[in-house]
């Protein structure tokens, strides 16, 4: 985020860390937030956090967190949460950080791959919106070898039950004695829905992985292993996400 550029109040809170958007929201209408000595109730107004003073409370608000972007090859037997009421482990657990920092997106408990965390909400945001199609692509070991038939539904589109897919990249990898791994690469980010996919055209999947998101891949991490991006690979990924024009499959 550019600081010399205007923003709202109640995002400036948020990424501070006093409080969700929502309830920054609720504490600026109660009157709680001064901006340079003046109490402020508009949802409308913004700052420039270099010039302007804000206090919540009468104190000013944290320093903004230093921003971290982990990379992390997940294996199954994890959930992508902070925390689990069933006691589950969950990814943060791999990773040790002072900072707490969320999943972009969710690999399911049975899923394996690529995944990232991060505690930069604006990225985690641009990178999880639908408009900016950002690419994930996945191994399916299926229960059946896809025909000609099939892939090219799945390049089409198939019709699941909340409603049909977006087209999708699709290729064998590998042919197995009883199934195949199948390439698949989408834009989406539907509940379980390369499985569903694959269901559609009678392939199951046996066991599904996530091999890269946008430019980034798994090359040289363990399961299990993690490491931080370099700034060369956040600027990347922060122009991946900035493109206007959505990407051309």
């Amino acid at each position: 985020m550019d600081q010399a550029e205007p923003i709202r109040l109640q995002k400036f809170l948020a990424e501070r860390g006093v409080a969700s958007r929502r309830a920054a929201e609720q504490m600026i209408a109660a009157g709680r937030v001064q901006v340079n000595g003046k109490t402020v109730t508009d949802m409308g107004v913004k700052i420039v956090p270099e010039r302007d003073r804000v206090l919540v409370d009468g104190a000013e608000p944290p320093a903004p967190p230093q921003l971290r972007y982990i990379l992390l090859h997940k294996p199954t037997g994890y959930i992508c949460s902070v925390r689990d009421e069933k006691g589950r482990r969950t990814v943060l657990d791999l990773v040790p950080a002072a900072q707490r920092l969320y999943p972009v997106g969710r690999l399911d408990y049975d899923t394996s791959g690529l995944l990232l965390l991060t505690n930069d909400g604006a990225l985690t945001h641009a990178l999880l919106h639908p408009s900016r199609q950002v690419e994930k692509t996945y191994w399916a070991e299926t229960e059946a070898v896809p025909d000609e038939s099939g892939l090219q539904r799945l390049r089409r589109g198939v019709y699941l039950s909340d409603g049909k897919t977006a087209p999708a990249k699709a290729r064998i990898v590998k042919r197995l004695p009883d199934g195949a791994v199948v390439e698949l690469t989408i834009h989406e980010g539907r509940n379980r829905q390369v499985r569903r996919m694959m269901e559609a055209i009678n392939c199951p999947v046996r066991r599904l992985k996530r091999v890269s998101v946008a430019f980034l891949t798994l090359e040289g991490l363990p399961l299990g292993g993690w490491r931080e991006l370099s700034p060369e690979e956040v600027a990347r990924l922060s122009a991946y996400v900035r493109q206007e024009t959505p990407k051309r499959r």
